[in-house]
């Protein structure tokens, strides 16, 4: 459901993200550097487990469950923001927890939502079709997705270097795809 966009202004830009090993921020403070407009990290009250395999055991049983997690991230006076990228990793396919919290909490109805993922090598899943789904009345805008590291194989943070100029380029191209940035 494309519709076509103004360039966001940086007044009216909200960029959330979630992220693990810092690669979905790094992506986040690229667009951000694109876009100007607000950075924001989403936190929940209760941190996951440092251990890796600990908060995939305990994601799954959240998705299984319906579970979505408070907040601790409380974004004041989102009526004012027009635009709305929404970042986080793929975790079990899928749009982690946290995010889905966000959407559930918060009515982006009107807004332009444009997601971007950093995953471990298996894709984006079906978080774009689920951020699509979550955002009715929204104009959701194509996503960006790149691979980051691999947690699973012990590869953290890879934005660095080639591999940062190589997503840095993308992530331009991709902004002047979709028409947020001239």
């Amino acid at each position: 459901m494309e519709q076509s966009t103004q360039p966001a202004t940086s007044e009216s830009t909200l960029i959330v993200y979630l992220t693990r090993t810092g690669n979905t921020e790094a992506v986040a403070r690229m667009i951000n550097e694109e876009v100007g407009g607000t950075l924001t990290e989403l936190e929940i009250e209760t941190p996951y487990p440092e251990d890796y395999q600990e908060q995939v055991d305990q994601v799954a049983s959240e998705n299984a469950r319906g579970y979505l997690p408070p907040l601790k991230t409380k974004i004041e006076n989102i009526e004012q923001y027009d635009t709305i990228f929404l970042g986080a990793p793929t975790w079990g396919m899928q749009l982690p927890p946290p995010m889905k919290s966000f959407l559930n909490e918060y009515n982006l109805s009107g807004k332009t939502v444009i997601p971007f993922n950093t995953n471990g090598g298996y894709g984006v899943g079906s978080s774009f079709d689920d951020v699509e789904e979550r955002c009715e009345g929204c104009n959701v805008l194509e996503g960006y997705s790149v691979q980051g590291g691999r947690e699973r194989d012990g590869i953290l943070f890879v934005m660095e270097g080639e591999k940062e100029t190589e997503v840095r380029g993308q992530v331009s191209s991709w902004l002047r795809r979709i028409d947020v940035v001239e």
